[in-house]
């Protein structure tokens, strides 16, 4: 990492005057800055945590979603030594790994409160929907003022040798004869060089949605393969799409704007005493269809049961999960 960063302010008749860096108070605000413009770091990144304790006593300064749904973890150096900063991003990025998609919700809509819920929240800041798939991978960034030689060493060994998401930012702080403060963003590893490590160096690869094929082999294993065809059949003209993700077929429609869920078959959690798997977002199905929800609820089989998409869920994101024994219970 290049140490000597210098910044010259053009004055008049093209003189040159250097602005001092400094190091006042830098590191008490690089995580206020962080948190409310996460962009001095990437663009790519919304913030959906900060002060995050983990199951194993620890307290993540900042947790952030990338694009793809990928978690990245933010850690300030501030007074740790090389070995209890790597060891302890290390040891934050084992509790992340496995955090369910629920999880990582519930933590989101808690820090986000009236910025949220998250779907909403990641759709106002990258333009999409957010991944039916949270967390596939997990990246890790050391911020600091300055790192030092030994703390290099470790985070190059981990990145280049075993293809670890690691990385360490500095900012650097100048202030001139005025007043005025100046901040410089310095990487340690090019971030596309990291990534790259990652996806030569290991053998952790996204995976993708399972394929309508792999899905239907699925339900074919369950022993609901013909009630799985038929109902495959039959919801697919009743809403303005489908797509496939890890475990399911997801039917989704058009509401206020938005490409949202509103009913799912999850042949890999069926079997052939139970039947085929759906959940269901109630309100999202009333609205869509234009119809109560004691309507659509008279539609379910006997056998479901209440189901949330996670615990604090909001109302959207709650209504049914059961399955179909027969195609009678199909309407």
């Amino acid at each position: 990492m290049a140490e000597d960063i210098r910044i010259w302010k053009i004055g008049e008749n093209d003189n040159l005057q250097e602005i001092k860096r400094s190091q006042l108070n830098l590191e008490e605000r690089i995580e206020k800055w962080i948190e409310e413009d996460v962009s001095i770091i990437s663009e790519d990144l919304l913030v959906i945590g900060r002060q995050i304790e983990t199951d194993f006593g620890g307290v993540i300064d900042l947790l952030c979603l990338n694009r793809m749904g990928d978690m990245v973890i933010i850690e300030l150096k501030r007074d740790k030594t090389p070995r209890e900063i790597t060891a302890q991003i290390l040891d934050y990025a084992s509790w992340v790994k496995e955090l369910s998609n629920e999880r990582i919700t519930e933590i989101a809509n808690q820090y986000l409160k009236d910025r949220g819920p998250l779907e909403e929240a990641f759709k106002r800041k990258f333009g999409e929907e957010l991944p039916d798939i949270l967390n596939e991978h997990h990246k890790m960034l050391i911020v600091a003022s300055e790192i030092d030689s030994s703390s290099e060493r470790i985070i190059n060994y981990l990145s280049d040798t075993y293809g670890v998401n690691i990385n360490a930012i500095t900012f650097h702080y100048f202030i001139d004869e005025n007043g005025n403060e100046f901040l410089a963003r310095i990487f340690l590893i090019e971030p596309k060089e990291v990534d790259y490590r990652t996806q030569t160096k290991t053998s952790s690869k996204r995976k993708p949605p399972l394929s309508y094929d792999e899905l239907r082999e699925s339900a074919e294993r369950a022993g609901v393969i013909k009630l799985y065809e038929h109902i495959l059949d039959k919801l697919s003209d009743c809403f303005d799409g489908k797509q496939t993700t890890r475990s399911s077929i997801a039917f989704y429609g058009i509401l206020e704007g938005s490409r949202k869920c509103i009913f799912s078959l999850l042949p890999g959690e069926s079997d052939p005493v139970n039947g085929l798997k759906f959940q269901i977002y109630m309100p999202r199905m009333a609205q869509y269809l234009g119809v109560d929800e004691e309507t659509v609820k008279s539609w379910l089989p006997e056998n479901k049961k209440k189901w949330k998409y996670y615990e604090n869920a909001p109302p959207d994101m709650s209504g049914y999960e059961g399955y179909f024994k027969n195609i009678d219970e199909i309407n």
